[in-house]
This record gives structure tokens, C-alpha cells and sequence, in this order.
């Protein structure tokens, strides 16, 4: 299948950060208000998120993909019916802090459509250039990473595989913080993101269907608790360019270790698994 008509297309959204979304966001987080009303980095993912009907949401909960000039990603046949869909990576650059009260636009593109052979078998990835503005001000460019691989079938085993014995060991980081995310926390954060991806909250589906050993936590929710980590280090806002990228499932009800330690002009950070399976990649400058 060629994908030429889908390079370059494009849709824009907007919304505002009220009051409510903000004091959501920021409860969801056990985070304070902040004073003065700038919210921290990472709630621009709660922000212009796709609204598609519910009537026209797939198995999965996103919303179903075909071949026509109204589907903005691509439907992938190669893949059959329900191909399993997950957050790759991101690489984000901040231009502005975004204030509770500012009105909000974002344009989203496609960027590039690349198929790839995995460990696993065949890949899609589907990179996504998306531009944020508060109050007329660029606040952020994020291209975000979406790959696309098979389903899964019933007997195919579980993933990741269970905890094993090894720790983690935060040592050698210099910064760590450990919290266990639970299915009330992913519930808050698929509704701040409307994101309907049954993974992350339908137990019986992400088991049985996707084959995960568990809700799944979601790349952005990782990510947003690794910007607050580098929030309480470096200070509010402060982080200019930050990536991220999944490297394992992180599974709720488990142990999650935050880490941060300064690499050269710029900053490491990381999530694992409590037996030390790395989950998420990332970096930071200011």
C-alpha cells in the first residue's frame, strides 16, 4: 500500500485551559496550584485532544482508520483487522509556558509513513508534527512517534513478562522517585487526554485481546511524571527540549522508579520496573 495521500494532511483544533481542566490536571497529580497560573510541562497533552464520535471508534477505542480523505492516519490492511496501536516516542521542544485561562490552537500533520521489519515482525510508524499555541504564542512543536504492528493472537504470551527477581537499583541517578500507578490514576489520565484505548483501562480486554499482562500505563503519563521529576530538580518550566521513548509496557499495580542525572550539557532520565526492566528512555535540556 502507498501512503503518498497521507503525507501532509493536516487538522487544527482548539480549546482552552479553564479552570476546570487545570484543577484536574493538577489533582490527578497531587500537584498545587501554582502561583502565579502557569501550568506545568505536559499539560499541553490534555490539550485539542481528537473528539471523534463515539459511533466512529474502533475495537480499541481510537477511532477507526480507512482509505478515505476523512481518515487522517492511514488504515494499515496489511495488519488485518485490529491492529494493536502504541505512543513510540516523542521528541518535544517548549517555546512558552501555557497559562490557565489561554486559548488554544494546535495544527497537526503527517509527517512521515515508514514501514520497518521488528524482532516481532512487520512495523508501520506513523510520525505526527504537531504545533501548540497559547494565546496566539507558539508553546510547543512535538513530533510524536505511533507505530502499528499485528494483533495479537490468544495463545501469544503475555507482555512484558512477569517481575522477575532483580531490583532496581537508583544508585547511580541522582534524582529517584517511586510511585505505584493504579487503575484510578490511569482512569484520570485517559479522561484528561479523552483517550479511549481500552488498554489502559478495560482489564479484561487488555488481557485477553492485546495480550498484556495488565492496564497498561500510558507514554505520556510516564513522560508527564518525568517532566514533574525534572520540575522539582531544575524548577517549574524550565526544560527547553525533552524526548521520550518506550522501551516496555509499565503495567498498573507495579512499582514505577522515576530517575534523573545530569549527561554532558543536558539530562538523562528514565522509568523501570521494580526487578529493573527499563520502561522509558528519555533527555532534557534547558
Amino acid at each position: 500500500m502507498t501512503y503518498a495521500a497521507w503525507i501532509g494532511r493536516e487538522v487544527r483544533a482548539a480549546d482552552r485551559l479553564d479552570e476546570g481542566l487545570a484543577a484536574r490536571w493538577l489533582a490527578t497529580f497531587d500537584l498545587p496550584r501554582p502561583h502565579p497560573a502557569i501550568m506545568p510541562q505536559g499539560i499541553h497533552f490534555a490539550l485539542c485532544t481528537p473528539q471523534a464520535p463515539t459511533a466512529s471508534l474502533g475495537e480499541d477505542g481510537h477511532p477507526a482508520r480507512d482509505d478515505s480523505a476523512d481518515s487522517f492516519l492511514p488504515p494499515f490492511p496489511q495488519f488485518g483487522a485490529g491492529p494493536r496501536r502504541m505512543w513510540a516516542s516523542s521528541t518535544i521542544a517548549f517555546h512558552a509556558p501555557i497559562a490557565i485561562g489561554a486559548a488554544i490552537t494546535r495544527s497537526s500533520r503527517i509527517a512521515a509513513i515508514s514501514e520497518k521489519e521488528g524482532s516481532t515482525g512487520p512495523l508501520a510508524f506513523v510520525d505526527v508534527s504537531h504545533e501548540t499555541f497559547a494565546n496566539g504564542t507558539l508553546a510547543a512543536v512535538e513530533t510524536q512517534s505511533i507505530v502499528y504492528r499485528e494483533g495479537a493472537s490468544g495463545g501469544q504470551a503475555l507482555s512484558p513478562p512477569p517481575l522477575g527477581e532483580g531490583s532496581f537499583i537508583p544508585s547511580d541517578w541522582d534524582a529517584h522517585r517511586v510511585l505505584t500507578p493504579d487503575a484510578r490514576l490511569l482512569f484520570r489520565y485517559s479522561a484528561l487526554t479523552f483517550n479511549s484505548h481500552r488498554i489502559h483501562y478495560d482489564a479484561p480486554y487488555a488481557h485477553d485481546v492485546e495480550r498484556y499482562r495488565g492496564l497498561v500505563v500510558h507514554g505520556p503519563l510516564i513522560a508527564s511524571l518525568l517532566l514533574q521529576l525534572a520540575a522539582r530538580e531544575l524548577g517549574e518550566n524550565r526544560v527547553r527540549n525533552f524526548a521520550f521513548r518506550g522501551l516496555s509496557p509499565a503495567i498498573a499495580g507495579e512499582p514505577l522508579h522515576l530517575v534523573m542525572r545530569a549527561q554532558g550539557d543536558g539530562y538523562e532520565l528514565a522509568a523501570f520496573a521494580d526487578d529493573g526492566r527499563q520502561i522509558t528512555r528519555a533527555s532534557a535540556s534547558l
